[in-house]
């Protein structure tokens, strides 16, 4: 349970297993071995937030067996609040094997038919804990099928009424969707309703069928609600947008060995810095403090195996922005 002091930043979503090679560069087929890591980028958005010192929940479901209660366990020993969690005991909880290809890229194999995270439903929701958010942080994924999808649209309506702001991270995962248009589709069926929306670069390109690099393209995406549009460019940084400035802070340079969970940690970090303080909307010198450090957190989290282990401390990225210099 979290001991901070912060306003909440809840996440909703799914919480699940990635199998992992032992050995970079090879395919699941030619992996003879797999490290066990939590993942599920609404999960690790929250212990990023934790990690941080900020004040964390998350809001999911997960199976009644071995790895859901080893789920909810790491999100406890990470100080994240696990009162809005419900176990199904009919259902597993998700697994995916994730290959780590050369360069750290990763390919994904699901195995939800359904899993747990799925069949969360509107009834089981802990709304008094979704009332008490200052940010209410979601994912795509839990819009892919009945009953989550109108769990996660109840839950944000009553985040939206109780005075939160609404933060989202698409989290593209094509093979988990029916077919791309369908994706499409889903993912821009609630975008109207944030806030603030991050997303990659390979993202807005799938989303717009343009060239991201464009700023035409990109703002193509933005709407009259949104008070902050990010675009990730990898270990080039970032790029955002509000109603008055527009930028972009330079990424860090490192040896990454696994991205999974890089992006969460970005995440992570800015709602840590959002909640805190929302005049950063407003604030372009705040803003771009907040993304440089944001853009070192996700830096740190590519050099090891697994997202939530390889999260950073504050003192981490503070240590680790004041020894590098920017790519």
């Amino acid at each position: 349970m979290s001991d901070s002091a912060d306003p909440l930043v809840i996440s909703f979503g799914e919480m699940l297993i990635d199998f992992v090679p032992d050995t970079s560069g090879v395919s699941l087929a030619e992996s003879n071995a797999f490290i066990k890591a939590p993942g599920g980028a609404p999960a690790n958005v929250a212990c990023a937030v934790a990690k941080l010192g900020g004040n964390a929940a998350f809001i999911g479901k997960v199976g009644d067996d071995e790895f859901g209660k080893m789920l909810v366990d790491i999100l406890r020993k990470n100080k994240v609040n696990t009162d809005g969690i419900c176990f199904d005991t009919e259902a597993r909880t998700a697994l995916a094997f994730v290959t780590l290809r050369k360069d750290g890229e990763r390919e994904f194999m699901f195995y939800r038919n359904p899993s747990a995270d799925m069949l969360l439903a509107e009834s089981e929701l802990n709304m008094g804990l979704i009332k008490k958010a200052k940010v209410f942080h979601y994912g795509s994924i839990s819009l892919i099928s009945e009953p989550c999808r109108s769990a996660h649209l109840a839950a944000m309506k009553v985040a939206r009424e109780s005075g939160a702001l609404l933060s989202y991270d698409p989290n593209l995962r094509l093979p988990l969707w029916p077919s791309k248009e369908a994706a499409r589709s889903g993912i821009k069926s609630i975008w109207f309703d944030a806030d603030f929306i991050k997303v990659s670069d390979d993202e807005v390109k799938f989303l717009t069928e343009g060239d991201p690099e464009k700023e035409d393209v990109v703002m193509s995406l933005w709407h009259d609600r949104l008070k902050l549009l990010l675009v990730t460019d990898g270990e080039k940084g970032c790029r955002y947008f509000t109603k008055n400035f527009k930028g972009r802070v330079n990424g860090f340079s490192v040896k990454a060995i696994d991205t999974t969970g890089a992006g969460d940690s970005f995440v992570g970090a800015l709602l840590t810095s959002v909640a805190r303080d929302t005049s950063i909307f407003e604030n372009e010198q705040k803003l771009r403090e907040a993304l440089t450090f944001s853009n070192a957190c996700g830096a740190i989290c590519t050099t090891a195996k697994g997202a939530i282990p390889a999260l950073p401390t504050v003192a981490e990225a503070s240590n680790f922005i004041s020894n590098s210099k920017p790519s």
